[in-house]
């Protein structure tokens, strides 16, 4: 079976240290150049497309440079046909340019050449301007072959968007020609090299269905399948060799961050699976092992991670078992091979199936086609399919997965309402103009959002990134000074700090990390095994006490205005009296205030049986308004705070919980916020279609739920719906929001156990509700994506906070929304008790009111009537009773997770069922995973980890028998403790050597890092060099334009950059010359201080080398430790040994960075 091409290629970084791209490269997807994520997708994932920078995930187009694939079979890239969309030649180009324009694609202009993520269907090869760069295939022969390193271009694209499918906007009742067309044409995939055809000129009939002759004559040859069992696979052949195991290491590490993951500790779940089976020094190697698989992941997210790359990532096969349970954990909780992701196929194979006389296929039913139902189906779908062969030998065929949606469109509470007038501007032609009355924003796509894999990493829709550029309008229309609203928000925050001090605090996981130094160096541990992280527990669970009582904790550390929520800090739990606090923010105390005097909250926290947040932080407003003189516009700007969290927790505060409402703190997405151009709408639609249409059944309104509350037997659930039909199934998995439990009109068979019912009744569901504004000019600022309106007590002039309760949360908020619909649309959003009073008010009233309010904002112009209106009122929809959940007062710690709990075989899902991401799109669907890995545990049972789970060395790791080139490289890494035997070949010798060697330079570069590098005397000498790398995608366009510009055709590239070079003014050339003259003092001084630096690094290195060989005595016979030195051209002197003026490490070191 084939397995992906192996990388040689560096990455590109793009945190602010190592940055290589445009400043104004800023694209919004990994796909950007891909048509379709599965017919045309760039498939070598250890190619230089997904970069990875600290602490999550960057894509950028720099990713997309381009390579020469030296070790794959040749396609010409002229015999690709190009599209005549009008603007570029180059036919990866034109096919991606001509779907963001909305132009229908011929079928065919890219040829899908394999179905293994390791052959190449369109390199990167196709974007470098090398006119000799050509695509191969890899056969099984040569998968251990590497890729040629050079160095990429970095193209700078001109939006944050990247291509968007345009079928996948369409409504899911339409049979377009265009959705069939394009869908994917995976062929068989093959367990021999042998069966790929040669590769062949890429014309549009190679993409024709196989005829009906040659689809029977392949069946006939149809391999039989076979356990993969991971002790049998190869080691290190996912590791690329031209990547310094520094640099590696630190991708490995990027990648786990941005899967949620601690790149350096167990994950929970990881520890209770391996707390009997590993020791403390073999978790190094396995947080190694499980950060290479993710990396695998990471860097393309359009096919699944196969086991055979997954073993490859092994170093040695004395780690085998420990890449089979990290990939095995990974695969199962969702953390790779999830989305729209094209999985490896086994259904073709030849199974046996033992089928008795009662043999059933199984049926597994998905209730609710939002977020987390389609994100369940999806992936058991996927899991089903690559576990095909496990169930086959359980007698069973894949079960069924069937997904029920009551109302007659998908999503759930993601609607893209789509508008009357559909002449889009702003947005790509073949987009539709929608209106966000659901979920609107993606909060962060860095540090483990799963969205990010599927928005700009398989599906590729255009997105929007939203900035805090807002201005606020007081209540006369009059804009809000930005000094004095800082003020305030300080003051809020302050307030916000000093009521978590009530917080409910639990003691903290038990952690289990690995060795540090070595993860980040890459390098995996020796020695012995000693004992099991199991029977050291206790000692664990008191340093997660001590640690869960210090004094320092997650405090609200500034307002994020775009979702309402605190930016979450390292703080004390020991506050500033607020007098002191108070002056340091800038406010002027009254008269007559005691500095010392502290806020005295505990009254209400603690006076009552169920104290609530609204309560605890109205209680020191009012104590703070005896030490400051706040005035109205104060309490204003206060209260429009309030509001803003009240829309993050679709709730008043005084329902929300004082000890429990920030449960979920700490555990925020980075980056900046974004919203889908065209309608978020489009998440849940690609998840449907891709990589195949989910069995889904609309219309379909559940009214009662029969199951078996032990989950034992067999189809003993039964779905019954209002139409009369009834749906058998062996497991149920619910996804019905909060609000339609609580309503209590679904009914069970039998009923829920008091155990689940509880959470049900103590968790809060509640309401935010909005005003879609369409008009046909906008009269407002259309850069800014929101501007806020600051609203008058029920008293006017009031400094009581009670009377803002009503009123602060009505039309507090407008989003700007014609960047994303296509539209001038405003959004006005109600909060708090406004939302629940919009749902008893008419339309007529609210659009009226907020008209006014606008007028008032923006006096200067003439506001019309909207030329169309939408009011949302998610209170009364039946299939919602509201938006989201909250933590309501009298609910407990671990409410959540009781709320995810399975009952027999009925399954639940949700965002209401997912404690660390409530309240949002990527907890429900992160809640579908894990339902998803409940059931595939259910029907295969839990993950099998070998016994010994690490063997240990082996007495043939030193055999001279095993003279393959392969076989020294796993001995080389086995850890050397010992002399060297009496009796010893000169080929275990050598591999003996050589892994010493390799573990000395490990330990110097860790200590020391890399040895200095002169730089090259011609770096950056010339102005017009570093004009012509930064313009050369402009000249490379103005070539296009004039239909000059071809993979072989650079000199017209750079004759149109040498006229805009000409055309700059002086200044700008000045500028050049200013930095590269910097460039040139950089480098002199650079090459000034090398020898000085060189000569200080090889002291340091011999030192660590010294004391290495020190603790290790018996590590090197004395003529070995003669030659060495000798080798290293180091003499003998009377005070020891002294390095010749040229290093010796020069030799030493190659190879190894």
């Amino acid at each position: 079976m084939l397995t992906r091409d192996l990388e040689s290629t560096k990455l590109h970084f793009f945190d602010n240290d190592r940055s290589t791209a445009h400043p104004d490269d800023t694209t919004g997807g990994m796909v950007s150049w891909f048509t379709s994520p599965f017919k045309n997708s760039l498939k070598a994932r250890n190619s230089t497309a997904g970069g990875i920078s600290k602490p999550s995930m960057q894509y950028n187009d720099a990713m997309f440079g381009g390579k020469k694939l030296s070790s794959l079979g040749t396609v010409n890239k002229q015999s690709v046909p190009p599209v005549s969309c009008g603007e570029k030649n180059d036919p990866i180009e034109n096919l991606a340019h001509s779907i963001e324009l909305g132009n229908n694609v011929p079928v065919g202009s890219i040829q899908h050449q394999s179905t293994s993520r390791g052959v190449v269907e369109a390199s990167n090869a196709f974007l470098d301007d090398d006119p000799t760069a050509t695509v191969q295939t890899a056969g099984a022969s040569d998968i251990t072959s590497r890729m040629s390193s050079t160095t990429s271009k970095a193209s700078v694209p001109s939006s944050h968007t990247s291509t968007g499918i345009p079928f996948i906007k369409t409504e899911i009742q339409d049979n377009s020609p265009l959705l069939h067309t394009l869908k994917p044409r995976v062929a068989s995939m093959s367990s021999s090299s042998s069966q790929l055809s040669a590769p062949k000129s890429m014309t549009p009939i190679d993409l024709r269905p196989q005829r009906v002759e040659e689809t029977t004559k392949a069946a006939k040859t149809t391999p039989r399948a076979k356990r993969i069992r991971f002790n049998e696979l190869r080691p290190r052949i996912s590791l690329p060799q031209n990547l310094s195991t520094t640099d590696f290491a630190q991708q490995s590490i990027h990648a786990a961050y941005s899967s949620r993951l601690n790149p350096f500790a167990l994950h929970q779940d990881e520890y209770r699976l391996l707390r009997n089976h590993i020791c403390q020094l073999h978790v190094t190697a396995y947080l190694n092992i499980r950060n290479r698989i993710l990396r695998l992941w990471v860097r393309n997210p359009l096919v699944g991670v196969t086991p055979e790359e997954a073993a490859g990532c092994a170093t040695s096969s004395r780690w085998l078992n420990l890449a089979e349970v990290a990939y095995e954990w990974l695969l199962r909780n969702g953390y790779i091979n999830f989305g729209c992701v094209e999985v490896p196929d086994t259904s073709h194979m030849k199974v046996r199936i033992y089928k008795s006389k009662r043999y059933r296929r199984k049926t597994i039913a998905v209730v609710g086609a939002g977020m987390a139902g389609l994100g369940c189906a999806r992936q058991l779908e996927g899991l089903f399919r690559q576990y095909h062969y496990r169930l086959s030998l359980l007698g069973e065929e894949p079960p069924k997965v069937i997904v029920l949606e009551g109302r007659n469109r998908i999503g759930g509470r993601v609607y893209s309402h789509p508008l009357r007038n559909q002449d889009a501007v702003c947005i790509p032609a073949d987009a539709r103009c929608t209106a966000e009355t659901g979920a609107h924003i993606i909060t962060g796509f860095d540090h483990g959002n799963p969205l990010n894999m599927i928005i700009r990493g398989q599906l590729a829709l255009h997105y929007h990134l939203l900035t805090d550029n807002s201005t606020l309008y007081d209540l006369d229309g009059r804009l809000i000074d930005k000094q004095q609203d800082a003020l305030v928000e300080k003051l809020y925050n302050d307030i916000l700090d000093r009521a978590s001090i009530y917080r409910h605090r639990e003691a903290g996981p038990v952690i289990v990390e690995g060795d540090k130094t070595l993860i980040e160096a890459g390098r995996d541990p020796q020695g012995e095994a000693d004992a099991l992280i199991g029977a050291t527990e206790k000692e664990r669970m008191r340093e997660s006490t001590r640690a869960g009582s210090d004094q320092l904790e997650n405090v609200p550390g500034g307002m994020d205005k775009l979702t309402g929520k605190a930016h979450m800090v390292m703080g004390s739990r020991k506050k500033t009296a607020p007098a002191l606090a108070a002056q340091a923010m800038g406010w002027k105390l009254a008269s007559n205030v005691l500095v010392a005097r502290d806020l005295n909250l505990d009254g209400v926290a603690r006076g009552r049986e169920h104290p609530t947040l609204g309560a605890a932080m109205d209680e020191a407003v009012k104590q703070y308004q005896f030490l400051l003189d706040l005035a109205p516009q104060d309490m204003r700007l206060i209260n429009w705070h309030y509001a803003n969290l009240e829309y993050a927790n679709a709730a008043n505060l005084g329902k929300l919980s004082l000890s429990g409402h920030d449960q979920d703190n700490g555990n925020e997405f980075e980056g900046q916020h974004a919203q889908i151009v065209g309608g978020y709408q489009q998440v849940p639609r690609g998840i449907l279609q891709y990589p195949a249409p989910l069995d889904l059944r609309t219309r379909k309104v559940v009214r009662r739920i029969t199951y078996d509350s032990v989950g034992r037997r067999e189809g003993t659930a039964q779905i019954q719906c209002d139409d009369g039909e009834a749906l058998d199934a062996d497991r149920i998995v619910l996804t019905t929001p909060l609000g339609i439990l609580k309503e209590g009109k679904l009914t069970f068979d039998p009923p829920l156990p008091l155990w689940k019912l509880e959470p049900i009744d103590r968790l809060g569901f509640g309401l935010l509700n909005k005003i879609v504004l369409v008009y046909d000019k906008p009269f407002w600022d259309v850069e800014q994506d929101m501007f806020g309106l600051l609203r008058e007590s029920e008293f006017p002039g009031s400094l009581d906070q009670e009377d803002y309760v009503k009123s602060r949360g009505k039309f507090y908020l407008f989003w700007n929304c014609i960047k994303t619909s296509g539209r001038p649309v405003l959004i006005a959003l109600m909060a708090g008790e406004a939302a629940i009073h919009a749902e008893s008010t008419s339309d007529a009233d609210l659009v009226s009111g907020v008209s006014r309010e606008l007028r008032r904002m923006f006096p200067d112009s003439k506001v019309p009537p909207p030329s169309e209106s939408i009011v949302t009122r998610w209170g009364t929809d039946r299939f919602a009773r509201g938006t989201y959940s909250y933590v309501g007062p009298t609910s407990l710690p671990g409410d959540y997770d009781m709320m995810a709990r399975p009952v027999g075989n009925l399954h639940f899902a949700g965002e209401a069922t997912c404690g660390t991401h409530p309240a949002t799109v990527h907890g429900a669907y992160l809640s579908g995973l894990r339902a998803a890995a409940e059931i595939i545990e259910e029907l295969l049972g839990p993950i099998e980890v070998p016994t010994p789970l690490v063997p240990g060395p082996s007495k043939a790791d030193n055999s001279p028998k095993r003279t393959s080139q392969k076989r020294k490289a796993d001995e080389g890494l086995a850890p050397v403790v010992a002399a060297a035997p009496r009796v010893e070949s000169a080929a275990a010798k050598g591999a003996r050597l050589d892994a010493l060697e390799r573990d000395i330079l490990t330990c110097i570069f860790a200590e020391i890092g890399p040895q200095p590098n002169r730089v090259g005397s011609k770096k950056g000498s010339n102005p017009f060099l570093l004009y012509v790398k930064e313009k050369w995608e402009d000249g490379k366009q103005q070539a296009n334009e004039a239909r000059n510009a071809t993979d072989n055709n650079q000199k017209a590239i750079r004759g149109y950059i040498g006229q805009m070079w000409k055309k700059e003014c002086e200044d700008t050339k000045r500028l050049y010359r200013e930095r590269t003259e910097s460039i040139r003092v950089a480098h002199n001084e650079n090459a000034a201080t090398f020898e000085a630096r060189l000569a200080s690094w090889n002291e340091r290195a011999l030192e660590i080398r010294r004391k290495y060989l020190a603790e290790r005595p018996n590590v090197l016979s004395a003529e070995e430790e003669q030659s060495m030195w000798r080798q290293l051209g180091v003499h003998e002197h009377e005070h020891g040994r002294k390095a010749k003026m040229k290093s010796g490490y020069a030799l030493k070191t190659e190879g190894t960075d």
